[in-house]
């Protein structure tokens, strides 16, 4: 498990890579498109990220057939929940903190891309951080 600080400085060059991508591709498009781009931000930067990374849902120590995806986990710590919304609903965060806990992570992003400027479409969310 990373330390807080590790956590800290992954997420700064996170938000760089949003930052850059929202810059490069503007408001507008797809969450597909969002994603892809993100992910080839994160290849040209040396940071390991994976998408559409399957999580189970156990309940009371049962593994049941329905599982989730996390639309981007980077370095195996953080989650990124991609939207391409006009607001973000409450129902939105409840995701990622669900998603949080069902994968035993203590931090993640909620990333609206549908915004003129990006600063206002990020939300950081902890669990236990």
């Amino acid at each position: 498990m990373k330390s807080r600080n590790e956590l800290n400085s992954i997420a700064t060059d996170i938000v760089d890579a949003v930052f850059h991508v929202h810059k490069e591709v503007g408001p507008g498009l797809l969450e597909s498109v969002y994603e892809l781009s993100l992910l080839q931000e994160f290849k040209l930067r040396g940071i390991k990220a994976e998408c559409q990374v399957s999580i189970p849902l156990i309940y009371k120590g049962v593994e049941l057939s329905k599982g989730f995806k996390i639309d981007i986990l980077v370095e195996d710590d953080i989650i990124l929940e991609l939207k391409a919304v006009e607001i973000i609903l409450p129902v939105h965060k409840a995701q990622i903190i669900s998603y949080l806990k069902l994968a035993d992570k203590r931090l993640g992003f909620l990333i609206n891309f549908n915004v003129p400027l990006i600063k206002d479409g990020i939300q950081r969310i902890v669990n236990n951080f």
